[in-house]
């Protein structure tokens, strides 16, 4: 069961620090008669209590909200500057949260689907197995990210810089990467059916095993990236760079190699016998064995082990450490003759 996302709500066990950005609109909005009530009554005591008590107050009204366990609106989340804390399941779909950090934040299984989070920074945060379907990703930034078995399916992620994040398993089918930062980024057995990660940065990226068919990477650079024993049936290379790249054992039934440059790509045991646009001048470049499948006309280049090239995926960022855990609020009251 999905929990509405409420800060500072112990009944459904969800711990958050949310620091607000204008916190005086909702003092001027909601809270005018209960700082009138405060400052008459905080009368004769020292000014750094009544300071103290002012500021509370303040705040009161958004904390009643959010006591009351309700869902967050959209004004109240664009307001947000940083959300850390857990809050697993929680219920987030179509929310404006443009902008927004979320830095240590744990919201395993959470549903974005269709939220705008565009530059939004995601810095140590845990959203495995979270729902981003249709969402806003454009120009997010990801920084020691996990988001395994996470579903982005139609997802826009134009333009996002996810320099070592954590996709494993993840569902992208659809979804919009065009001019992504992706380098070292883990894909193993992702679903990339019908992304598109044109003029993407991917280099030492992590695509094992992954179900790539009708994808598209024109113009990408996927030099030293790990291509092995997955199924590209159908995508477009046209004009990437495969430099270094591992194509070993993969399959490539009619996949696009127009202008691909293949220079020490290891193709051993790979299945190109149905793949368009491949040129023996680019086949010649690459490394091959006796069980390479190449269309018909076209020979293997076999290389000696001096020329096989080994390229190291940068190593993904070490997260920040998690912030403290909010101390619990609490509401001092006055009594004076």
């Amino acid at each position: 069961m999905k929990q509405a996302l409420a800060p500072h709500a112990p009944a459904l066990g969800v711990r958050f620090s949310p620091v607000w950005t204008r916190a005086s609109d909702a003092g001027n909005a909601r809270g005018k008669p209960a700082l009138a009530a405060a400052a008459s009554a905080a009368q004769g005591i020292a000014p750094l209590l009544l300071a103290a008590a002012l500021a509370l107050m303040a705040a009161a009204p958004a904390l009643a909200d959010d006591q009351r366990g309700e869902q967050w609106g959209d004004q109240e989340v664009a307001r947000m500057v940083s959300f850390g804390g857990n809050c697993n399941r929680c219920e987030l779909s179509g929310r404006d949260m443009a902008g927004v950090s979320f830095i240590g934040a744990n919201f395993n299984q959470a549903t974005l689907v269709g939220a705008n989070l565009r530059g939004a920074q995601l810095v140590g945060s845990n959203f495995s197995r979270s729902d981003f379907s249709r969402a806003n990703l454009t120009g997010v930034n990801i920084t020691g990210a996990n988001f395994h078995q996470s579903i982005f399916t139609d997802a826009n992620l134009t333009g996002a810089a996810a320099t070592g994040a954590n996709f494993h398993q993840g569902v992208f089918t659809g979804a919009e990467l065009n001019g992504a930062v992706l380098m070292g980024v883990r894909m193993r057995e992702a679903v990339l059916t019908r992304a598109s990660f044109r003029e993407a940065e991917m280099f030492g990226a992590d695509l094992t095993q992954a179900n790539a068919t009708r994808a598209d990477f024109r113009g990408a650079n996927l030099s030293g990236s790990q291509l092995a024993r997955a199924d590209f049936g159908q995508a477009s290379f046209q004009d990437a760079n495969l430099q270094g790249a591992v194509l070993s054992g993969s399959r490539f039934s009619r996949a696009d190699f127009r202008g691909a440059d293949l220079q020490r790509a290891d193709i051993r045991n790979a299945d190109l016998s149905g793949a368009r646009n491949l040129t023996q001048q680019q086949v010649s470049r690459a490394c091959g064995d006796s069980r390479t499948q190449l269309p018909r006309g076209l020979s293997v280049n076999t290389c000696a082990a001096s020329r096989m090239v080994v390229v190291q995926a940068p190593r993904p960022p070490q997260p920040p450490r998690p912030p403290a855990a909010p101390s619990p609020r609490q509401v001092f009251a006055f009594t004076g003759d």
